[in-house]
Protein backbone atom coordinates (compact mmCIF):
# COMPACT_ATOMS: atom_id res chain seq x y z
CA UNK A 1 0.00 0.00 0.00
CA UNK A 2 1.13 3.50 -1.11
CA UNK A 3 1.99 5.66 1.91
CA UNK A 4 0.62 8.65 0.32
CA UNK A 5 -1.28 9.69 -3.15
CA UNK A 6 0.97 11.23 -6.25
CA UNK A 7 -0.35 14.10 -8.63
CA UNK A 8 -0.37 14.44 -12.18
CA UNK A 9 -1.49 17.41 -13.95
CA UNK A 10 -4.46 16.35 -16.02
CA UNK A 11 -4.67 16.94 -20.00
CA UNK A 12 -7.37 16.56 -22.64
CA UNK A 13 -6.95 12.56 -22.88
CA UNK A 14 -7.94 12.76 -19.03
CA UNK A 15 -11.70 14.03 -20.15
CA UNK A 16 -13.42 10.84 -19.71
CA UNK A 17 -12.40 9.93 -16.42
CA UNK A 18 -12.37 13.19 -15.23
CA UNK A 19 -15.86 13.06 -16.14
CA UNK A 20 -16.92 10.48 -14.81
CA UNK A 21 -15.15 11.51 -11.31
CA UNK A 22 -17.68 14.75 -12.38
CA UNK A 23 -20.84 12.76 -12.07
CA UNK A 24 -20.01 10.89 -8.94
CA UNK A 25 -18.95 14.05 -7.12
CA UNK A 26 -22.44 16.02 -8.20
CA UNK A 27 -24.13 13.00 -7.64
CA UNK A 28 -22.77 12.67 -4.15
CA UNK A 29 -22.79 16.72 -3.27
CA UNK A 30 -26.73 16.96 -5.01
CA UNK A 31 -25.82 19.41 -8.09
CA UNK A 32 -27.20 18.83 -11.55
CA UNK A 33 -24.92 16.93 -14.01
CA UNK A 34 -24.93 17.24 -17.84
CA UNK A 35 -22.29 15.30 -19.65
CA UNK A 36 -22.17 17.41 -22.88
CA UNK A 37 -22.19 20.99 -20.80
CA UNK A 38 -19.83 19.13 -17.99
CA UNK A 39 -17.35 17.84 -21.46
CA UNK A 40 -17.45 22.01 -22.68
CA UNK A 41 -16.47 23.29 -19.32
CA UNK A 42 -13.59 20.65 -18.46
CA UNK A 43 -12.09 20.59 -21.61
CA UNK A 44 -12.30 24.72 -21.76
CA UNK A 45 -10.21 24.52 -18.57
CA UNK A 46 -7.96 21.89 -19.79
CA UNK A 47 -7.09 23.72 -22.65
CA UNK A 48 -6.05 27.16 -20.92
CA UNK A 49 -4.13 27.38 -17.90
CA UNK A 50 -4.76 30.82 -18.02
CA UNK A 51 -7.85 29.68 -16.05
CA UNK A 52 -6.97 27.18 -13.98
CA UNK A 53 -5.36 23.57 -13.08
CA UNK A 54 -7.09 20.18 -12.92
CA UNK A 55 -4.94 17.33 -11.16
CA UNK A 56 -5.50 13.50 -10.97
CA UNK A 57 -5.43 11.97 -7.71
CA UNK A 58 -3.34 8.86 -7.66
CA UNK A 59 -3.26 5.68 -5.94
CA UNK A 60 -0.25 4.16 -7.67
CA UNK A 61 -1.24 4.40 -11.72
CA UNK A 62 -4.60 4.46 -10.62
CA UNK A 63 -6.62 7.95 -10.66
CA UNK A 64 -9.14 7.58 -7.65
CA UNK A 65 -10.07 11.79 -7.55
CA UNK A 66 -9.41 14.95 -8.76
CA UNK A 67 -8.52 18.41 -7.51
CA UNK A 68 -9.25 21.15 -9.94
CA UNK A 69 -8.46 25.32 -8.59
CA UNK A 70 -9.87 28.07 -11.05
CA UNK A 71 -8.02 31.80 -11.17
CA UNK A 72 -9.63 34.67 -10.50
CA UNK A 73 -8.22 38.60 -9.11
CA UNK A 74 -10.16 40.39 -6.36
CA UNK A 75 -8.90 43.63 -4.84
CA UNK A 76 -10.65 42.50 -2.12
CA UNK A 77 -8.70 39.73 -1.87
CA UNK A 78 -5.28 41.34 -3.17
CA UNK A 79 -4.53 40.08 -5.32
CA UNK A 80 -4.74 36.82 -7.49
CA UNK A 81 -7.23 34.33 -5.74
CA UNK A 82 -8.80 31.07 -6.96
CA UNK A 83 -11.37 28.45 -5.44
CA UNK A 84 -10.89 25.21 -4.99
CA UNK A 85 -13.74 25.10 -7.43
CA UNK A 86 -14.08 21.04 -7.11
CA UNK A 87 -12.01 18.24 -4.83
CA UNK A 88 -13.64 14.53 -5.35
CA UNK A 89 -11.72 11.27 -4.21
CA UNK A 90 -13.47 8.04 -4.45
CA UNK A 91 -14.73 6.74 -1.35
CA UNK A 92 -12.70 3.70 -0.97
CA UNK A 93 -9.87 6.33 -0.53
CA UNK A 94 -11.20 8.44 1.95
CA UNK A 95 -9.91 8.46 5.71
CA UNK A 96 -6.91 7.96 5.10
CA UNK A 97 -5.50 11.55 5.10
CA UNK A 98 -5.55 11.96 1.60
CA UNK A 99 -8.02 14.93 1.24
CA UNK A 100 -5.67 16.53 3.66
CA UNK A 101 -2.55 15.69 1.45
CA UNK A 102 -4.37 16.97 -1.43
CA UNK A 103 -5.29 19.83 -0.16
CA UNK A 104 -1.36 20.79 1.04
CA UNK A 105 -0.43 20.02 -2.22
CA UNK A 106 -2.98 22.15 -4.43
CA UNK A 107 -1.86 25.16 -1.46
CA UNK A 108 1.25 24.59 -2.57
CA UNK A 109 0.75 24.66 -6.51
CA UNK A 110 -1.80 27.66 -6.04
CA UNK A 111 1.03 29.88 -4.40
CA UNK A 112 3.39 28.96 -7.11
CA UNK A 113 0.77 30.30 -9.31
CA UNK A 114 0.99 33.43 -7.61
CA UNK A 115 -2.26 32.54 -6.07
CA UNK A 116 -2.43 35.05 -2.28
CA UNK A 117 -5.88 33.37 -1.47
CA UNK A 118 -8.02 30.04 -1.71
CA UNK A 119 -11.56 29.94 -1.76
CA UNK A 120 -13.90 27.26 -2.08
CA UNK A 121 -17.81 26.26 -1.36
CA UNK A 122 -18.65 23.44 0.89
CA UNK A 123 -22.99 22.04 0.65
CA UNK A 124 -24.47 22.99 4.35
CA UNK A 125 -25.29 19.53 4.54
CA UNK A 126 -21.83 18.00 4.09
CA UNK A 127 -20.74 18.67 7.86
CA UNK A 128 -17.41 16.48 8.06
CA UNK A 129 -16.46 18.40 4.54
CA UNK A 130 -16.89 21.65 6.50
CA UNK A 131 -14.90 20.21 9.69
CA UNK A 132 -11.92 19.44 7.95
CA UNK A 133 -12.06 22.41 5.97
CA UNK A 134 -11.88 24.21 9.56
CA UNK A 135 -9.41 22.71 10.48
CA UNK A 136 -6.96 23.22 7.72
CA UNK A 137 -7.28 27.09 8.33
CA UNK A 138 -10.57 27.66 6.24
CA UNK A 139 -12.82 30.30 7.69
CA UNK A 140 -16.77 31.44 7.25
CA UNK A 141 -17.61 34.82 6.40
CA UNK A 142 -20.42 37.06 7.10
CA UNK A 143 -20.96 37.75 3.48
CA UNK A 144 -22.93 35.20 1.31
CA UNK A 145 -21.79 33.79 -2.06
CA UNK A 146 -24.67 34.86 -4.03
CA UNK A 147 -24.61 33.75 -7.94
CA UNK A 148 -26.42 35.06 -11.45
CA UNK A 149 -26.67 32.81 -14.56
CA UNK A 150 -26.46 35.37 -17.42
CA UNK A 151 -25.72 33.08 -19.93
CA UNK A 152 -28.99 33.12 -21.69
CA UNK A 153 -27.84 30.17 -24.43
CA UNK A 154 -26.20 27.62 -21.34
CA UNK A 155 -27.81 27.35 -18.46
CA UNK A 156 -26.57 25.09 -15.71
CA UNK A 157 -27.63 21.76 -14.41
CA UNK A 158 -29.93 22.19 -11.05
CA UNK A 159 -29.61 19.36 -8.87
CA UNK A 160 -30.71 19.57 -5.07
CA UNK A 161 -28.27 21.02 -3.66
CA UNK A 162 -28.74 23.81 -5.89
CA UNK A 163 -32.04 24.42 -5.22
CA UNK A 164 -31.77 24.41 -0.97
Amino acid sequence: MNAGPSFRIAGESDTDTLLKFMRAYYAYDGHGFEEAKARIALTTLLRDSSLGRVWLILDGATAVGYIAICFGYSLEWLGRDAFIDEFYLREESRGRGWGRMAMAFVEEEARASGVTVLHLEVVRQNAAALEIYRKLGYNEHASTLMSKWIAGNFSKPVGKADTE
